[in-house]
């Protein structure tokens, strides 16, 4: 079965965004508030970037910058690759496993509709196989099997 970025990998997200001008530590502290790991920078209604927990540690903390000075323009993956809603689960996992992405934001048209983990896509995946497996052993070993 194909599974679609939404509704099926992600719904009813709220997306986070920062302004390119926004410092690393405040960015930092939202991200922690809402237990997330990577946020949007966008310019306007624009998307200009993305910013990771890795951009924070490699771009920051390892290049021995000032989070309270540097500012997420200075640190985001600028023009991010995205993923539109309609695009696949399995055209996402190859997306991020040849680039070594985490997250991707997802965009319809140029409106920003989600962020897009690959913990997500695993999850979803995860789900489908562990029912793929209770359906063969359901058939093999009669309708009953592992209820009782």
């Amino acid at each position: 079965m194909s599974r679609k970025i939404v509704p099926d990998v992600i719904s009813g997200q709220t997306v986070q965004k920062v302004s390119p001008s926004e410092t690393v530590r405040a960015t930092a502290r939202m991200m922690k508030e809402k237990k997330i790991a990577a946020v949007v920078v966008m310019d306007n209604h624009r998307l200009v970037g993305i910013i990771t927990e890795r951009d924070m540690t490699t771009r920051v903390i390892a290049a021995g910058l000032n989070p309270e000075t540097t500012v997420a323009r200075d640190i985001m993956t600028a023009n991010p690759d995205t993923l539109g809603p309609d695009d696949e689960a399995a055209q996402a996992i190859r997306l991020m496993r040849e680039r070594n992405y985490r997250h991707l934001p997802v965009v319809q048209g140029a409106t920003v509709v989600g962020m897009v983990s690959v913990r997500d896509l695993y999850a979803v995946y995860n789900t489908e196989l562990e029912q793929d497996l209770k359906d063969r052993n359901a058939f093999i070993y009669g309708e009953n099997y592992g209820t009782a």
